[in-house]
């Protein structure tokens, strides 16, 4: 039986491992619209688990895999690339988060992606445009998650400014409300480290000119029913609403005496650190009305991967527009793509099979391996390397750019060893193999195209590699065979024997 490829399998989910909670929806894909079919969430309090040198605690990580379990049995039998699953600030910030994830993605099936606080707030806005009507005009999106609190700024389906802050209820609630308690003092304290965060971006924010305010996830629909069943509204947040809520708060000394209709309990322990991170954004920002939105970051990963299957992948454009800032040499980058696909189906029984997004690592890295040129030609695979792995690049999550960054360094001088791979574990033989092809494509192009190139035989074993040029040729092209010589040396110390003839 043939198995269902991402692209013919009518069901998609997404995993939010957020720092307070984690979230799944599962849809059906019918003629290219996404229908939700199941929504799942339970507080796990991942950020809760975080001390203060970075270290997930046990019983953290152990909240979350007794959730994942549960979300697995409706996501078994989904291929991959049905299924994506992203991790927030927490795991950001969390210095053992592998010994999270490991577990976590033999419990899923599927790979856990690290995102960047700025490609959270990428699909964070994705999710709530696809959820609002369809409006012209500018909104500006906030979401206040357990470690980070994400502001947008986009018109229709495109973000225009994203940027993320270290903040968050659950973490806010650690550091200001230790144990519950409340005071006027502690919620002053809060309020003030929050404008301070917000300093940085507040400007930028006010200069795009606006026009609604959008709130996602937990805490505005937290404060929105308080307030609703308060007869205060019908579930938006304005500034009266904010100050009617801290009067409120602050007539309590412990969160266990918060008396307010449509508060759940598991909401009541960040109420505090949530309205006081709320209303520090409406004053630094000049909000005067909040809706809330059912769109969050999940559904955003849903409509993200539906694109990806579409192929209308983000990640295409990002690379597009790197290409063009650095000014690649775009008909050397096709010439190196092209030679290393090509390769790559040559030596696929032996080193393969390779999975989608390996092949796509392989044909993205020779897009962009040349962008540190425009900074020196001094090592410019490292400035590349480093540009790749630090930038805002939309689309990729934090593991993808620093394979890519990994491939980019590569791709000239030595290797990556045992050391340098020793951070991507199960994925560094591929990642090697993946290399290895890129440098030889880009020998094979060593001329830029000026030359006449001739057909290339490869025949590969499990730590070798066997390339056959013409009779003679190599003998008549001293340059490309004292390339292919060096490089026999550099694959020397990484264990690999390559003979070229």
């Amino acid at each position: 039986m043939t198995q269902k490829t991402p692209q013919d399998h009518p069901l998609i989910a997404a995993i939010d491992l957020g720092s307070n909670s984690f979230h799944m929806v599962l849809a059906r894909v019918e003629q290219g619209e996404i229908r939700l079919l199941e929504r799942l969430g339970e507080k796990v309090q991942l950020a809760a688990g975080l001390d203060a040198e970075g270290m997930l605690s046990e019983d953290a990580m152990q909240r979350g895999l007794d959730c994942l379990r549960r979300f697995a049995q409706l996501i078994n039998g989904l291929p991959r690339g049905a299924v994506r699953v992203v991790g927030t600030n927490a795991l950001r910030e969390a210095r053992n988060r592998a010994s999270f994830m490991r577990p976590a993605q033999q419990l899923l099936g599927h790979r856990v992606e690290v995102i960047s606080g700025r490609e959270e707030a990428r699909l964070i806005y994705l999710g709530v445009a696809h959820t609002l009507a369809d409006d012209a005009g500018r909104r500006l999106v906030v979401d206040i998650g357990g470690g980070s609190t994400e502001f947008i700024v986009g018109e229709r389906f495109e973000s225009l400014l994203r940027e993320s802050l270290g903040m968050g209820c659950v973490s806010f609630a650690q550091q200001f409300f230790p144990g519950g308690a409340i005071s006027s003092a502690a919620y002053a304290r809060a309020y003030t480290a929050a404008r301070l965060e917000l300093m940085n971006i507040d400007q930028a924010i006010n200069r795009l000119d606006w026009q609604e305010a959008v709130g996602a996830s937990g805490t505005i629909r937290t404060l929105g029913q308080c307030l609703q069943a308060a007869g205060k509204g019908q579930g938006e947040v304005n500034r009266d609403g904010i100050q009617w809520l801290k009067r409120k708060l602050l007539k309590s000394s412990h969160i266990d005496q918060l008396d307010l209709d449509g508060l759940k309990d598991e909401r009541r322990p960040i109420l505090p650190s949530g309205l006081a991170i709320m209303e520090a954004s409406f004053d630094a920002l000049g909000i005067e009305s909040m809706q809330h939105s059912e769109g969050a970051l999940r559904e955003g990963v849903l409509y993200d991967l539906l694109g990806r299957q579409r192929h209308e992948d983000v990640r295409e454009r990002t690379l597009a527009a790197l290409i063009e800032r650095y000014h690649v040499d775009r008909e050397q980058a096709e010439r190196v793509e092209s030679k290393a696909l090509r390769l790559l189906g040559k030596v696929s029984d032996a080193w393969g099979p390779f999975e989608d997004k390996q092949v796509d690592m392989l044909r993205w890295a020779a897009r962009v391996h040349e962008v540190g040129l425009d900074i020196a030609h001094s090592q410019y695979h490292k400035h590349g390397a480093y540009l790749i792995e630090h930038a805002d690049l939309p689309g990729f999550s934090r593991q993808e750019q620093q394979v890519l960054a990994l491939l980019v360094w590569g791709h000239r001088r030595n290797l990556p060893n045992r050391t340098r791979l020793a951070d991507f574990s199960d994925d560094s033989q591929w990642i090697l193999r993946l290399c290895m092809l890129l440098r030889l494509a880009i020998l094979y192009h060593h001329i830029r195209g000026y030359q006449s190139m001739p057909t290339l035989k490869a025949r590969a074993g499990e730590n070798s590699l066997v390339l056959e040029f013409p009779a003679g040729w190599l003998d008549d092209n001293p340059l490309t065979q004292a390339d292919f010589q060096q490089e026999a040396a550099y694959w020397d110390k990484v264990g690999y024997t390559l003979t070229v003839r």
